[in-house]
């Protein structure tokens, strides 16, 4: 069965002008009083998936000659390859060695370890593996060069300099009479140092990707290949600006038609590259080039640098790669990437269109309203501002088709295969009827024939999306789990007073009731207890210490151990401790963010997550051996990661664990050991505790599983 999803917001187009741009993202948006969504029955596999008036026109660019990749636009907008991801901002670190008691734990104490997110570039060590950043090379730089068959080329002036290596110009010593091609007079020669910082001593991965991809459209042609001393070296066409030189030519702004040719040319190139089975991974003006001057190319569009490309498809089965998400991986540029790769999700095609939408509304607009941000949190601010910042107020100075192909290519799952000739067609209006008159050449949708009229496309009516996937108004609400498993007996109590707690517990425990989850919302307690913990024994404490270290140790000295805890905005814990658990070790940690790399690190210490908090901008995680438990991951997300925690119900993964802060909502989903009857599951988000969805939740034998209050989408 499909999942529901209540949904009752409509998304108007909002006009191009600065009178009509909205102030502030969440008017004209209406909230909603509850959002529940419900696991499939079926989880055997994954879904499958004319010419503007008073438009200016742009003479002639006349900028320098340049190459891909190297030296171009400014410091703080390089390529970040293998950085922490921006929901690391700050990287929590254990102080010392965990203690325990009787061997029952290590108690991570708090720590800081700063980690700065910056635009800086790194390297590969293969196309799943990042290393360090490359370690510039002590040796000259030959003046002479020839790899394989090529001719003998002259080192002339240097074109540039990054984190992959140095690019300079290579005059040919005889012959050579063309501006491009194996026969060209002059051609770039990028040289890459043999050894890098992180130990990688082979060929540079690009090289991998462009053996796949050489000759591939809107991709610059490598002619040459080899090493040669202590360098990797390249040989390739020369180029001509790119559209960050363009950009700055034309005082940061460029006209709708220009930017429109862009989008559509872009389009054909990224479809060509998707279709040899490749996402670029760092689309971007730096990284769009244009042909040389005073050649017929000049105004023909090329993609350069693949250092962070990778495969959205497997080359063996065809399939297109597994979902999966690394909260600690970043790989790609701030400004510009998508906000699935800010969270750490694998790449796919979706990614490239997203940050092509990005670079077309700078080019546009100029600016992009995340750009100012600075130091260690840049990351995780910029992420959290994108996904804040709706399409219409994105878009409100760009005509609609840019708002249009946003909406949609914001809106598209993970595995979807893109509708490249329907995003092309939105820019139809914008781009003048005679091609050799175009500010940028479009021959990649002309050749493919994907130029299609305007009146089909509103056939297909653009503006109707389908279900989303990310798009919606940010919110704090209450999300519930439901488990369905056979009659039991559980209640509930919410906003309880710190004074009243005692007396709720203690008269379920008349009652044969053990606490199973807690949690929080403006300093009130909410308390779930039911009969089917297993627990045989169980105390808590209230403290205004967050997750309070004297007590919890003091507890494992007595067998008990952490099964249930919540932070309260206020700083103060609710921790449940318990006897008649499984578990034999535990460990827990507090970090001023969510700390995937120690959960990391604990999964291959053969730990497992078993309850999460947080209280304010903390984050408490307790983890567990001797869980039941064969593997865990994360869905980690600013707003609600539906399409993810869908796609781990269908391989099997049920929710164990939830938390949220008010940025971020956090989701461990865990793969039992012993595969058992399917446990159907769904999740629920309300404004207000759930209790009257509870109680009709009970008639149909599903209780609750885990509760918090936090960030959420509506």
């Amino acid at each position: 069965m499909p999942r529901a999803t209540k949904l009752n917001r409509k998304t108007e187009m909002e006009n191009s002008n600065l009178a009509n741009c909205p102030r502030e993202w969440m008017e004209d948006r209406r909230r909603f009083s509850f959002l529940w969504e419900r696991m499939p029955d079926l989880r055997s596999g994954v879904r499958p998936s004319k010419r503007v008036n008073n438009v200016h026109e742009n003479p002639p660019v006349v900028v320098p000659t340049v190459w891909p990749g190297v030296g171009k636009g400014p410091a703080g907008n390089g390529r970040g390859r293998g950085l922490r991801a921006m929901n690391q901002g700050k990287i929590s670190k254990p102080l010392g060695a965990g203690v325990g008691g009787r061997g029952r734990g290590g108690l991570d104490l708090p720590g800081r370890q700063v980690v700065a997110i910056q635009d800086e570039l790194v390297v590969h060590k293969s196309a799943e593996k990042l290393a360090a950043e490359e370690e510039p090379s002590s040796s000259p730089i030959p003046e002479r060069v020839q790899v394989g068959n090529s001719p003998v080329y002259k080192l002339d002036r240097k074109l540039g300099k990054g984190g992959f290596g140095q690019v300079f110009v290579g005059r040919r010593v005889t012959g050579g009479t063309g501006r491009n091609g194996s026969d060209a007079s002059e051609v770039a020669l990028k040289f890459e140092p043999r050894k890098s910082k992180g130990g990688h001593c082979g060929p540079p991965y690009e090289w991998q990707v462009y053996s796949n991809l050489n000759g591939c459209y809107g991709l610059p042609l490598v002619h040459y290949k080899g090493k040669q001393g202590d360098y990797y070296i390249l040989v390739m066409d020369m180029l001509g600006p790119s559209l960050w030189d363009v950009w700055n030519s034309y005082n940061q702004m460029l006209s709708e038609e220009m930017v429109a040719c862009i989008a559509v040319e872009a389009i054909s190139i990224l479809e060509q590259l998707h279709y040899k089975g490749f996402v670029h991974g760092d689309v971007k003006p730096e990284n769009f080039l244009l042909g040389q001057p005073g050649t017929p190319n000049e105004k023909k569009l090329y993609l350069v640098d693949l250092g962070l490309a990778s495969r959205w498809k497997d080359a063996s089965s065809g399939r297109h790669v597994d979902y999966d998400q690394k909260p600690d991986i970043f790989r790609g540029t701030v400004r510009y990437a998508s906000v699935h790769t800010h969270l750490g999700r694998t790449g796919s095609r979706r990614d490239d269109l997203e940050s092509l939408a990005y670079t077309l509304v700078f080019l546009l607009r100029g600016k992009l309203p995340w750009q100012g941000y600075v130091g260690e949190n840049k990351g995780f601010l910029v992420c959290k501002k994108k996904m804040a910042t709706p399409p219409e107020t994105l878009c409100c100075l760009c005509p609609p088709p840019f708002q249009q192909f946003l909406e949609m290519v914001t809106n598209m799952r993970f595995d979807e295969e893109p509708n490249y000739s329907k995003l092309i067609s939105l820019f139809d209006d914008s781009i003048g009827s005679i091609p050799t008159l175009r500010p940028i050449r479009t021959d990649g949708a002309i050749k493919v024939g994907q130029k299609r009229g305007r009146s089909l496309v509103e056939l297909e009516d653009v503006g109707q999306l389908k279900k989303k996937v990310r798009l919606g108004t940010p919110a704090t609400q209450w999300i519930s789990v439901y488990n369905s498993r056979s009659a039991m007996k559980q209640r509930y109590h919410y906003n309880v007073m710190d004074s009243r707690l005692h007396q709720h517990v203690e008269k379920g425990r008349e009652d044969g009731l053990y606490i199973s989850c807690v949690a929080s919302s403006v300093n009130l307690w909410a308390i779930i207890m039911d009969a089917g913990t297993g627990f045989t024994s169980q105390v808590y404490e209230l403290s205004p210490i967050f997750l309070n270290k004297e007590w919890i140790m003091e507890q494992w000295d007595k067998n008990y151990y952490i099964t249930s805890v919540a932070g309260a905005i206020n700083g103060s814990a609710l921790v449940v401790m318990s006897q008649g658990v499984p578990y034999t070790q535990q460990s827990y940690k507090v970090s001023d963010v969510f700390p995937f790399k120690w959960i990391n690190k604990k999964w291959k210490e053969g730990f497992s997550v078993t309850s999460m908090t947080t209280a304010g901008v903390k984050w408490g995680i307790v983890m567990s051996r001797n869980t039941g438990y064969a593997n865990q991951v994360v869905e980690l997300d600013f707003l609600y990661p539906s399409e993810g925690i869908h796609r781990r119900w269908e391989t099997g993964y049920r929710i164990t664990s939830t938390a949220a802060t008010a940025d971020q909502a956090a989701f461990i989903l865990s793969a039992p050991k012993k595969r058992s009857a399917d446990v159907a599951q769904e999740t629920l988000r309300t404004s207000a505790f759930p209790c009257n969805h509870v109680k009709e939740k009970w008639s149909k034998n599903q209780y609750i599983a885990s509760i918090c209050y936090g960030r959420t989408v509506s």
